[in-house]
Order: structure tokens, then sequence, then C-alpha cells
């Protein structure tokens, strides 16, 4: 690892609706992280749980001083790692809703930052079922970014991917080097758009990708695509999980004088328009 480098750790996993089994899943993915080397271990989308039918994950959703949540903060503090938690079933405002909440966990076990997903997943799969993501999922409404040993990071979940506004947000308004995608995409979208959407994502914004992936069937009804990656700022996959079904993670060293060398030879943030550009331009 080169000295001005900062090891992360990316896992992939397949959730349940046991929350007992799900954390000692974790729990051996952070060891193995902290092994490693790595300063940053990244989960997937609904690491805690994966409901088995409608309603189950309000049921057993927590705020965030809670005990699930407590007990993976524990983790962090453990093995003095940091950890990006997300999107976890954080209690709404009202008994029929929750957040879909990213987490971000600091090496002592301290929550640093949150962001609840924005771009709820209420979507006719072709081929595949619908789903209502907002039957039981209060947006979210800030954009959030957060300090961190290796770099300033952009919070999102899953099917935000899909709006670049968010991570052009994320990199030219909130100052993000890492985008961070926890996923649980389907089998279906995944196959057709989760790596070339990654890629973009990182391209257009010069960020380093983080995507932390669900993997094969969790239930009857519900299959994720399983390919967990880290890209650099250039748009090159620097790590992948070969196995897109097994439990694991994959490993990359963040280099932040990368991020800056590509910035200043395609000096975007300079040549792009402001919106007021685009609305007189529209006239």
């Amino acid at each position: 690892m080169a000295t001005n480098s900062v090891r992360v750790a990316a896992a992939q996993m397949t959730s349940t609706t046991d929350l007992a089994a799900n954390f000692a899943t974790c729990s051996r993915l952070v060891k193995e992280a902290a092994l490693a080397g790595a300063k940053l271990l990244c989960f997937p989308e609904a690491f805690s749980f994966v409901g088995a039918k409608d309603g189950d994950s309000v049921r057993i959703a927590e705020p965030l001083d809670g005990p699930i949540m407590e007990k993976y903060c524990s983790l962090a503090r453990e093995s003095s790692i940091w950890l990006s938690l997300g999107g976890f079933q954080e209690k709404g405002l009202d008994p029929e809703h929750l957040f879909n909440t990213h987490i971000i966990v600091d090496d002592t076990g301290k929550i640093r930052s949150s962001y609840r997903k924005i771009h709820l997943f209420d979507v006719d799969v072709p081929g595949g079922r619908v789903y209502k993501e907002s039957s039981f999922t209060e947006a979210g409404k800030d954009v959030v970014a957060v300090d961190s040993p290796i770099g300033r990071l952009g919070l999102s979940v899953c099917y935000d991917l899909r709006f670049p506004e968010l991570y052009q947000l994320l990199r030219f308004k909130h100052g993000a080097q890492v985008l961070l995608v926890p996923a649980a995409f389907t089998k279906v979208t995944g196959e057709a758009h989760w790596e070339i959407l990654l890629r973009a994502r990182a391209i257009e914004s010069q960020c380093y990708v983080i995507a932390a992936t669900q993997a094969g069937k969790h239930n009857d009804k519900r299959e994720s695509y399983g390919d967990t990656l880290i890209i650099d700022p250039w748009g090159t996959i620097v790590s992948r999980l070969p196995d897109r079904l097994s439990t694991g993670i994959v490993v990359a060293d963040i280099d932040l004088s990368l991020v800056y060398s590509v910035r200043e030879k395609m000096p975007i943030a300079k040549q792009r328009k402001p919106i007021d550009f685009w609305k007189a331009a529209s006239l």
C-alpha cells in the first residue's frame, strides 16, 4: 500500500429475517476487514435485516440509538474501524413508515453522520415484480457528506444511483471525494445497469465509488444482484468480488492524489455552467 493511500473494504452478503445471523456475518466481515488493514468497511443496504413480506421491516425498525445499531457501533469500536451502514431500518415518524438510513460510524463507535434515502424504489421491474418502497418508507430530504480518514464521503443508497444530480451536489456543493453506494439491486436491473451507472457516477463526479451489495436469494420472493465494486475517479474498476453470490469483502487503496490529479487535468468544476445559464438557454 502506498504511503499516501488509505485502505478500504466493501462487503457482500445475503441478509435474511434473522437479525442475529446477519449480525454474526457482519461481525466476521468486520474482523476480516480490520485484519486486512482497512480503515473503513462498507456494508450493503439492508445489512441487518431483509424482510420476507410487506411490513416486516417496519415492525423491526428502531431509532438510531436503539439496541440493533448499538451492537454495530460496538463492532466498530472493538475493531477500531469506521463502518458505512446503510440502509438501516430507522423508525419513522408514524407507525406505518420507516426511514431507509445510511449511517457512518467512526472507529470509537460514535455515529458521525446519517443520510435518509431520498429516491424511493417505486418500480415495475421488467419481467419481475412490482416494488412500492414508498408504501412503508418516508423519503429523506437532505444531501449529506462527512469527513473521514479516507476522505470526504458522499452518502447515498441504492436507487439514488439513477439520479446523477444527487452526486453532482455531493461533488460540487459538498466537496465529496468518495461516493458510497450501498445497495440491494434487483437481479434484472443489476444485470442491465449496475456497473455502467456506477462507473458513470465515478467519471462525471471524478470521485472514487464504493458499492457494497446484497447478493443472491434472501427468500422465495426476493433476489439481489451481487457485484461489489470499488471504482476510481477515472472510472476504472480497481477491486471486484469475483463471485456474485458469495459472502465476503474486497479491499482497495484510496489515493486522494489521484482524485486531485484527475480533477486538475480535466477541470470540469471550473468549466461547468451554473444553473442560471441553463435556465436562460432553455428560453
